[in-house]
């Protein structure tokens, strides 16, 4: 029992050593930069990376989601939430489309179903990554901009 107590001392100080050696040894060698600062240096983003899901809107703030929730109902946790209204398109019919686009950053957890549940490919997946903020009410975002339709031609 006192050979394991001084056998465990010794062990602690040889592995403080070799740390405080390999310290020592980057302290007294700069030619090597180890560390580099986030905002100058930003590190590279893998193309298949998942940040957020976006709504795409083309020049004329028209996009491809008629509504159908099935990106809603794919989504496992609820992160996502279309409020649908129903519009006179020109020729005297009723079409569905969204009235609120809701997305809750905070809650999702990336996992690309609603993607994939998209029949018009009206979202995707947005390679950024700087989420943080002090109010968490910040994550909860409206996907559809003020005044965009649903672009001709999808059903």
């Amino acid at each position: 029992m006192v050979a394991a107590y001084f056998r465990n001392i010794f062990t602690s100080i040889r592995s403080l050593l070799i740390g405080m050696k390999r310290t020592g040894y980057y302290f007294t060698h700069h030619k090597e930069i180890i560390t580099k600062q986030y905002p100058e240096y930003s590190p590279p983003v893998a193309e298949r990376f998942r940040g957020e899901v976006v709504l795409t809107h083309n020049e004329n703030n028209e996009h491809r989601c008629t509504g159908c929730t099935a990106c809603e109902i794919a989504c496992p946790n609820g992160s996502i939430k279309i409020v649908t209204k129903m519009e006179t398109t020109s020729d005297g019919k009723r079409k569905k489309a969204i009235d609120t686009f809701v997305y809750r950053l905070d809650m999702c957890t990336m996992c690309n179903l609603c993607i994939e549940a998209c029949p018009t490919d009206a979202i995707k997946m947005d390679q950024s990554f700087e989420h943080s903020v002090f109010d968490r009410n910040q994550l909860i975002k409206i996907l559809n901009k003020p005044g965009s339709k649903i672009m001709d031609g999808v059903e």
